[in-house]
């Protein structure tokens, strides 16, 4: 499964009301860095699959959401855990850290 797409209209219903934890990609279309994580992002969607949802957010559609959550630099990730930020990474990071982080904050809210 890849990752879905969500805007500031589905944001609400897909991110903050979802039972599942939630990764959301904030990336940009011009943003070098963002491009480098795609496929690890991308990958992390597979892998995580039921477990965690993956979800880009382009910044440059969703002024609402982008400001609403403070952000200032792409690419940000966050974990959305019950409707609230559990994590958030900013600045590219590989796949293996990625997936560590994601770990760590999942077993923490599970906990």
């Amino acid at each position: 499964m890849a990752s879905a797409k969500v805007t500031d209209d589905t944001f609400e219903r897909d991110v903050l009301q979802s039972g599942t934890p939630v990764l959301v990609d904030f990336w940009a279309e011009w943003c070098g860095p963002c491009k480098s994580i795609g496929p690890a992002i991308e990958e992390l969607a597979a892998e995580l699959q039921g477990a965690v949802s993956v979800v880009k957010l382009n910044i440059d559609d969703n002024p609402m959401t982008t400001g609403r959550f403070g952000i200032r630099g792409v690419p940000t990730l966050m974990i959305f855990k019950e409707g609230k930020v559990a994590a958030t990474q900013v600045g590219a990071i590989s796949k293996n850290r990625m997936r560590e982080w994601i770990d760590q904050i999942i077993s923490q809210a599970a906990a």
